[in-house]
């Protein structure tokens, strides 16, 4: 179903930034345009808010492999976020005994969606991870909210893109992908 284009339309957009890095450098070996894909997925409607969800490393240094956003200045790379219009939420990687190391934001994302949900007519989620299925299920049913996904067609999962009122494949949208 296509997603209601009412200028009028109040949305909330989440941003899971290491699941589109990681396909976006994996996948088209090239990174995210985050200006436009915000230009893109807002259509004309009424922003309330843009949230980014992002890791810090322990040194500040992202040309590693970690699951971390990664650039080669982490504080470039957040200053860059917010000049595209996106209000960071950040955390730091957690490192565990023997050398494991976590950066996940599926709860707090989860958990702000849900919150911002009442202020809003549509939540959009950018990102292909499948762990998101509860809070699309809960979104629309539990809440009423339209909610759309944006991710990358080839990585994204299928029962996340399934679930979503309307989704958005990045792949298809022109100057979302820029080339290294």
């Amino acid at each position: 179903m296509k997603p209601i284009l009412n200028k009028s339309q109040r949305i909330g957009i989440f941003i899971d930034i290491q699941n589109l890095y990681h396909s976006a450098k994996n996948i088209y070996h090239g990174r995210v345009n985050y200006r436009e894909l915000i230009k893109e997925v807002i259509a004309g409607r009424q922003l309330i808010r843009a949230l980014a969800y992002v890791v810090k490393s322990e040194t500040g240094d992202t040309s590693r492999q970690d699951n971390q956003a990664p650039t080669s200045d982490e504080g470039a790379f957040f200053e860059a976020l917010q000049k595209a219009g996106l209000e960071l939420r950040v955390k730091d990687l957690q490192t565990y005994a023997g050398g494991f190391k976590k950066a996940d934001w599926d709860v707090g994302m989860a958990v702000d969606a849900i919150r911002l949900a009442p202020s809003l007519d549509a939540v959009i989620l950018i990102t292909g991870d499948g762990d998101f299925v509860p809070l699309v299920d809960y979104l629309k049913w539990g809440l009423g909210r339209h909610v759309e996904v944006a991710a990358f067609g080839r990585s994204a999962s299928g029962r996340l893109k399934e679930s979503a009122d309307y989704f958005i494949n990045l792949e298809k949208l022109p100057k979302i992908i820029l080339k290294k």
